[in-house]
């Protein structure tokens, strides 16, 4: 009788602080969002809920600057490649073993925190952009499907554009819109997707936004760099408990 009241007391709790994460540091809903889910329900059950909440954070995060147009412009190969490699590897989150997607989604989070806390920040070349967007867009697109998160390698290779601070959060924006709708499609076009879960995904938009206005109040009171070190410590620790968890 208790499980309802647990399971939507978690959902509250996780987008709520997933919501925090991202009105600080402008990105990191839905890397939160599935890494808590991810030790209580199924990666695909997780990813499921994740659609409308980054859907409308992430769309509001695209639209808020003046620079859409251009972003679209210069990143859409690399987008085209996310939304065909996402669709094609979605296969691989519905259909393989639950702790196997577990620690595959581990695995991806504690790489991306540890790469972001140690590893410098490049520069790309403008001129290798045409080649090296596609070649990330779909690598990032077959971890996205395998994992249901979007991190790696595209958010190091956008924050190696040399873009502008906006610039670079509409472009987080685009390339999380971009994933979330490749991935919810993909989830769809395998039955994995349904009406209950559109349900549960527009519940989590509450404290998504609530969230993200709270943490948007702590970033104006403390060092945005302490918090981000802080928030990739938590994203290490916590792949690393997926990992175990799926392995013992």
């Amino acid at each position: 009788m208790n499980e309802p009241i647990y399971f939507y007391t978690l959902l509250v709790v996780v987008f709520l602080l997933a919501g925090v994460v991202k009105g600080v540091t402008g990105m990191g809903l839905p890397t939160v969002a599935m890494g808590l889910l991810g030790g209580a329900l199924s990666p695909v059950a997780a990813a499921s809920m994740l659609f409308i909440p980054t859907f409308v954070t992430n769309a509001w995060q695209l639209l808020s600057g003046p620079s859409v147009g251009q972003i679209v412009r210069r990143l859409w190969p690399m987008m085209l490649a996310v939304v065909i490699a996402t669709l094609g590897a979605a296969a691989l989150l519905v259909r393989v073993d639950r702790d196997v997607s577990r620690a595959a989604l581990g695995v991806a989070l504690v790489v991306y925190a540890g790469y972001a806390l140690l590893a410098p920040v490049l520069r790309v070349p403008a001129r290798r952009e045409r080649w090296l967007g596609p070649l990330v867009g779909a690598i990032s697109g077959v971890v996205t499907g395998a994992t249901g998160v979007f991190v790696m390698p595209a958010v190091p290779y956008l924050q190696s554009l040399g873009l502008q601070r906006d610039e670079l959060v509409q472009a987080l924006g685009l390339a999380f819109t971009v994933s979330t709708i490749s991935l919810t499609t993909g989830l769809v076009l395998h039955g994995a997707f349904g009406v209950q879960q559109l349900g549960l995904s527009a519940l989590a938009v509450v404290p998504s936004l609530a969230g993200m206005w709270l943490g948007q109040v702590i970033r104006q009171r403390i060092s945005a760099r302490v918090f981000r070190a802080c928030f990739l410590g938590f994203l290490l620790l916590l792949g690393l408990e997926l990992v175990l968890r799926s392995w013992w």
